[in-house]
């Protein structure tokens, strides 16, 4: 996409200089990752770059002209916590690296979260790159790093001190976001606690910070709320489903309203067809379709073949969706000559009294399978993995 930069990056690419990418992230978090990182970042031109902001902006409006009761149908009514708010303070939108029918390289939408990633990493990762190769520095993110901070200090901590602010997690130390967290806590100054640890009287929650029982006032949330039915024998004192004297950052039901549950309703020349698989019309054929369930994470559950006898044996048809099948364009090319796929996450934050939100950074994910997710590749490939999209 801009062969000045890639070409670069490629003479001066080595496994040694790999390995020093690792263990930098590795020292300025305290850990390692657990998940793939990729050997190359993604380049993008400039044009690409207004291609997904104008994708953006137009899914943002569509999405704060839908009726209130539109996103509340959204949520299961066993996972609804009370003490909404009017909007997310995170927006997160994912993006194909695809090719239209003229042959031109275009973005497409694959999904939408109201729910933080990894924002504090992705900031480290970038800088980390331009530490091992300087001549990335002249197309990172404009963004200087005390006005990212700042940003997410406003938003996570506000006028709180820090000491009352948590990021929630179930079992934090086992989470492959485990460095994220780390990150967050440094530069926050907040404490990660696993939900097990939350302490409950009456209508506060508290948490042992230094042997003192600490009063909780905000939470930066990274529990996805459904998924703790699934873990077995799990014992807390705080339910997510009772009213408590705490700040969500961001609220958990945003989980649900901005999500899959979303794209049959958006439209844009970026944005894919998609259906309620109960509302599939007949006109359309299956074989052109990705079967996705509406609140899976990581690509759980997606089935890139769906056929009639599969979507007829599902039962909760109305939690499904089908979305027009895309083609990720393999045009990112390693040292060898191969070309692996990319998918590029745009992170915003969401201020209270903001009428849209703002973009602080992204995240990128290459890969040379058929689905943006590492455990598909082959165990030899490069240029496979979590990466940082510069535009240039």
């Amino acid at each position: 996409m801009i062969p000045k930069y890639r070409k670069q990056f490629n003479q001066e690419f080595s496994q040694d200089k790999y390995s020093r990418l690792k263990n930098i992230l590795a020292e300025k978090g305290g850990t390692a990752p657990t998940f793939r990182i990729s050997e190359s970042p993604i380049f993008l031109t400039k044009e690409f770059e207004s291609k997904l902001i104008d994708a953006s902006e137009s899914i943002i409006s569509q999405i704060k002209a839908l009726p209130a009761e539109t996103l509340q149908k959204a949520i299961p009514d066993n996972c609804r916590v009370p003490n909404d708010t009017n909007q997310p303070h995170f927006f997160t939108i994912d993006f194909g690296v695809c090719k239209n029918e003229t042959g031109e390289i275009e973005p497409q939408l694959i999904e939408l979260q109201a729910f933080p990633s990894l924002y504090a990493f992705q900031r480290i990762y970038e800088e980390t790159y331009c530490e091992v190769y300087p001549f990335l520095s002249e197309i990172r993110n404009p963004m200087s790093d005390e006005t990212f901070k700042n940003h997410l200090k406003e938003l996570i901590v506000g006028d709180d001190k820090p000491e009352h602010v948590i990021l929630l997690e179930i079992f934090p130390e086992k989470q492959k976001t485990a460095i994220d967290f780390a990150l967050t806590d440094k530069l926050l100054g907040i404490k990660t606690v696993c939900l097990t640890k939350v302490k409950k009287e009456g209508k506060k929650l508290y948490y042992e910070n230094n042997g003192q029982m600490t009063e909780i006032k905000r939470i930066y949330n990274r529990v996805i709320f459904d998924e703790l039915d699934n873990i077995p024998n799990l014992t807390t004192e705080f339910d997510f489903r009772e009213e408590v004297d705490v700040k969500w950052i961001t609220h958990p039901n945003w989980f649900f309203k901005i999500s899959k549950f979303l794209l049959p309703l958006l439209k844009h020349q970026y944005v894919p067809k998609s259906y309620f698989l109960h509302q599939f019309p007949d006109h359309e054929s299956l074989e052109d379709f990705v079967l996705k369930p509406l609140f899976s994470f990581a690509g759980s559950g997606v089935n890139l073949n769906p056929t009639q006898e599969i979507t007829d044996a599902i039962e909760d048809k109305e939690n499904y969706i089908l979305q027009r099948k895309v083609t990720y364009e393999p045009i990112f090319e390693d040292i060898n000559g191969d070309f692996s796929k990319a998918e590029i996450r745009l992170l915003y934050i969401w201020r209270e009294n903001d009428e849209r939100p703002i973009l602080l950074e992204n995240l990128g994910r290459m890969t040379k399978a058929a689905m943006v997710n590492v455990d598909f590749n082959k165990k030899d490939a490069i240029w496979i993995g979590s990466s940082n999209a510069f535009f240039g």
